[in-house]
């Protein structure tokens, strides 16, 4: 599965579905890649220090983890994120 994830494609909007919510993933992006922080315990119910998953949080990730970008190397990646429809 390592290069299928290139062909797995989210817009924002199909993003916000992969909340934790429901039963779905938890999902966020950070310069255009998708990561499933599902798992991750600094993620539990879906949200870490007010950040909720299904979003992109490119700005928000660098602003507080700049000199610790290994971090993202831990994470699951699932997809891309795409502007427009994937469909």
């Amino acid at each position: 599965m390592e290069n299928n994830w290139r062909q797995n494609q989210f817009t924002l909007e199909e993003l916000v579905q992969f909340n934790g919510n429901m039963g779905n993933p938890a999902y966020v992006a950070v310069q255009g890649v998708v990561y499933d922080v599902s798992g991750v315990p600094e993620w539990e119910a879906a949200t870490h220090f007010g950040l909720m998953a299904g979003k992109d949080l490119s700005g928000e990730f660098f602003s507080c983890h700049r000199e610790n970008i290994v971090i993202l190397e831990r994470l699951p990646i699932v997809g891309m994120l795409v502007r427009g429809k994937t469909k």
